[in-house]
């Protein structure tokens, strides 16, 4: 298909072009429905005229459809847009850029999705997306023990799962650690409990709070509903999580001032399943926690991260070349790989 694309351009060069951009204000629009034309023009750095050209195309092309709050796709929009996503993809070289991101993370698989989720809130729907897509392929059939992080971006893939993940396999869904005392809805237990809701498939909860000493939870330990979860959580075959900004990651967890100004010191880049980590790696910080620890990965045969926008390079960069397993699948956007790539 590269190949092909190249001859196109070399013949017809503005015929790319064009292609590319109306894809681009499709896509737009998807994320943004209903839109006016003003905000779409702002967003994507085209001239209102240049903009009024493209839409009322792509209207006599019944792609979009205009009414007084906006613009918004046609079924026919969503076919044709979903459709060109490989085509584009080759178009801007993204399957390149996907290869030299695992060369440079030192894992064996990348997926970058278009935009910047900082930027653009709805490119974490697109992440969503590809992550049910990936777990569809990676899964094996029967039965999946799948471990769940919490976060904001975790929230917003369990929007995106749908009942064809459970089409042949039975699905139970667990919180990968305790995590009573953040928001609830970006706990890991209410994250799980939404994944198996949009699936189809089952939930185990785990009602244990993250941050205590090992003096408080070790008597829970002892609780044989809490035994029973975390035996679960140990046999996963799979395992959905995020990478979070070492210092947005303290104050959500309302982490005291003391161990800040720790993280600051010691210039904590990133944190992911309760490890605060440097540029170079090295951990240092770990929450005492009841659940997964990211030495247990070793052994899970599907793991996929999820973390983008061009805040998170540093530690997405950090976490992938020093703590992941090389079976990783990240799933991240171009804010995010640009950075990295120095592009």
């Amino acid at each position: 298909m590269h190949q092909e694309l190249e001859w196109i351009d070399a013949i017809a060069p503005d015929m790319i072009k064009v292609l590319k951009q109306r894809y681009f204000v499709l896509r737009q629009v998807e994320w943004m429905m209903p839109v006016g034309r003003r905000t779409l023009a702002t967003t994507l750095n085209l001239s209102e005229r240049v903009m009024r050209t493209e839409t009322d195309f792509l209207r006599k092309q019944e792609l979009i459809v205009v009414g007084t709050s906006g613009m918004m796709l046609t079924d026919q929009g969503i076919s044709v847009l979903h459709g060109l996503e490989k085509v584009v993809d080759n178009l801007v070289g993204v399957r390149q850029d996907e290869q030299e991101l695992s060369r440079i993370l030192g894992i064996e698989n990348c997926l970058i999705v278009s935009g910047d989720s900082d930027e653009q809130p709805k490119v974490l729907d697109a992440m969503g997306k590809s992550v049910s897509a990936k777990l569809a392929l990676l899964l094996p059939e029967g039965k999946n023990l799948i471990a769940v992080m919490g976060g904001t971006t975790m929230a917003q893939v369990a929007d995106q799962l749908t009942t064809r993940l459970s089409i042949k396999r039975d699905l139970t869904f667990l919180p990968a650690r305790g995590g009573v005392g953040e928001s609830v809805d970006i706990q890991a237990n209410s994250i799980s409990g939404k994944m198996a809701l949009q699936t189809g498939g089952n939930h185990r909860a785990l009602y244990v709070p993250e941050q205590l000493s090992e003096r408080t939870y070790e008597p829970l330990l002892e609780e044989p509903s809490i035994q029973e979860v975390l035996s679960l959580i140990k046999e996963s075959n799979a395992v959905i999580h995020s990478i979070g900004e070492a210092m947005h990651m303290a104050k959500r967890r309302d982490m005291s001032s003391g161990i800040i100004n720790m993280l600051k010191d010691d210039k904590a880049v990133g944190e992911a399943f309760g490890y605060f980590f440097d540029a170079q790696g090295k951990v240092v910080y770990k929450i005492p926690r009841i659940g997964l620890q990211i030495e247990d990965l070793t052994h899970i045969k599907c793991i996929v991260a999820v973390a983008g926008g061009h805040s998170k390079a540093e530690a997405i960069v950090a976490y992938m070349k020093q703590l992941a397993p090389k079976q990783t699948w990240l799933i991240t956007d171009e804010g995010a790989a640009n950075s990295i790539l120095k592009k």
